[in-house]
């Protein structure tokens, strides 16, 4: 019973930041939508931040649970990125919660909410990293710092799918693979 109680508050919880943010939810918000009492909350929780913080980690796990589905252990790292990388931002870019935190921490930079922001961050370039230290545990791809790689990776990836919009006609899908076999894994200079 009492756990079924947890996941109801973590769930009306959820609603509550991706629909007020961080900044705006309230423990009586949260009473409200999952139909306890405020008390029952505390019983679970001893404040706003450990409720956001259970959030944050459930949401790292489904990302993860994503990407770990979207890899094929047959294939080699870089035929494995991009489909991969779309996942994650896809899901990151299209979650409510996400959205709603984007916004609030460029409209009112509430630490927490950074914080939150971060934590998907470094969970992306975490799991960037793990697959990129086992393709070269298994020898795919030249010696290389696993973490530097990671970034180097994603970021680029970043630049493709969003940066590059700002100012320009989006990249299908294909041309960004096709750009990332260009930069990445082959990449410019002749040879």
């Amino acid at each position: 019973m009492s756990v079924d109680r947890r996941k109801q508050i973590v769930e009306a919880a959820t609603k509550s930041f991706a629909f007020f943010g961080y900044k705006a939810t309230t423990m009586e918000q949260v009473a409200k939508i999952a139909g306890v009492g405020k008390g029952t909350i505390y019983t679970f929780f001893a404040q706003k931040e450990e409720l956001f913080d259970e959030i944050m980690h459930n949401f790292i796990v489904e990302m993860r649970q994503i990407a770990e589905k979207v890899m094929d252990p047959q294939k080699p790292l870089f035929d494995n990125l991009h489909p991969l990388l779309y996942e994650l931002l896809d899901f990151r870019r299209k979650h409510e919660l996400t959205i709603r935190l984007s916004h609030e921490v460029k409209e009112m930079g509430t630490p927490k909410a950074q914080e939150g922001m971060r934590q998907i961050e470094q969970a992306i370039l975490a799991f960037v990293q793990k697959k990129v230290q086992e393709a070269l545990d298994k020898g795919e791809i030249k010696t290389c710092d696993p973490e530097i790689t990671a970034f180097v990776i994603v970021k680029l990836y970043v630049a493709f799918v969003h940066d590059w919009e700002k100012l320009n006609p989006p990249l299908s899908n294909e041309k960004i693979a096709e750009l990332f076999q260009t930069y990445i894994v082959e990449g410019l200079a002749v040879k």
